[in-house]
């Protein structure tokens, strides 16, 4: 590391080959967001701002750019499924973020097979390891720290149910590199996934004082 640092206030843009907020704030989860209009055509599409936010209720959320399908069957429904993406289900992830008429299926288009759920009436990724089914708590348009709204959508919802396969699970504890889940990086095309020759602990303050 040195002491110079490069500056820039984004109102005037970054100057920079491409945008370092997403990759700096990274690797991100992807959000692959399953959904379905009240007519029942189904929906499926990857987002890169996405996250967990809460414990009890479990909340997750993620935000859209623009009120696309995503957005509008689940306010429409109250329901969603989160599929996590794992290095083998990368390309098919890539295939179904593709613009397509609002009448088409992306599970057809990127060769995924839709699964019942237990508590929505959404499909999950049958192919997917991991699904949590949700109820939408809440949605709402960003604004800028001035108050003008902007064209971006977050949506948050309460996971109700949970799907993991067996064999991420060792002694009850959820493997998460064994999993290969894939995270959005810097530029316009970097992916990365998990090693757990990445691995290392650490123990809190907390629990320290606590063992002592």
């Amino acid at each position: 590391m040195t002491t110079k640092r490069y500056y820039y206030e984004p109102a005037n843009g970054h100057g920079l080959p491409h945008d370092p907020l997403n990759a700096i704030i990274g690797p991100r989860p992807i959000g692959w967001i399953s959904s379905q209009d009240s007519e029942g055509q189904r929906n499926l599409a990857p987002y890169s701002f996405f996250n967990c936010f809460n414990y009890r209720p479990p909340i997750i959320g993620f935000a859209s750019s623009g009120w696309k399908d995503s957005v509008r069957n689940i306010v429409q429904t109250g329901e969603f499924v989160w599929n996590l993406t794992t290095r083998a289900l990368a390309e098919k992830m890539n295939e179904s973020s593709a613009t397509l008429a609002h009448n088409e299926d992306e599970f057809l288009v990127a060769g995924l097979t839709p699964a019942a759920s237990r508590r929505v009436s959404v499909a999950r990724v049958a192919e997917s390891p991991v699904n949590f089914e949700c109820r939408l708590s809440q949605h709402l348009q960003l604004s800028g720290a001035d108050g003008t709204l902007v064209d971006t959508w977050l949506v948050l919802g309460e996971v109700v149910a949970v799907h993991i396969d067996e064999t991420l699970l060792e002694n009850g504890i959820y493997q998460t590199a064994k999993a290969q889940p894939v995270l959005r990086a810097g530029g316009p095309s970097a992916y990365y996934t998990i090693d757990e020759a990445q691995r290392f602990d650490l123990i809190r303050p907390d629990a320290r004082r606590a063992a002592d």
